[in-house]
């Protein structure tokens, strides 16, 4: 029945100006704003809701993965635009990079304290 349906993942936030600064000019997403709505519009034309809420509670999962052809390289640019990435686990190097089992990957949060990765592809 939903096999054909184009899915879409979503999730709050407590600010929506600030959400579409910083997923907008930040990280250098396509942002549309509709019907008071966040869509963020990614590569091979994904679009994530973004919606707000009074009561947000940041989510203590990752809410969006951004699979990068070099993660060290984004990190660095990233944290040169005042992101800063968590600590998670003891293979983690001074950039925040999991270096352990796995493709490397990097967390940081939104302003509403929604957890984002960067991940090599």
């Amino acid at each position: 029945m939903l096999k054909d349906s184009k899915a879409f993942s979503g999730f709050s936030v407590d600010d929506l100006p600030r959400a579409k600064e910083f997923y907008g000019e930040t990280l250098g997403i396509e942002v549309a704003e509709e019907n008071g709505l966040l869509h963020l519009r990614t590569g091979g034309g994904n679009t994530v809701l973004v919606y707000p809420k009074d009561n947000h509670v940041p989510a203590e999962y990752t809410v969006l993965n951004f699979p990068v052809d070099d993660v060290e390289a984004t990190v660095r640019e990233l944290t040169a635009r005042g992101i800063v990435f968590e600590r998670y686990v003891d293979e983690q190097d001074e950039l925040g990079i999991n270096r352990g089992p796995g493709p490397l990957i990097a967390w940081f949060k939104d302003p509403a304290g929604n957890v984002l990765s960067i991940i090599q592809e």
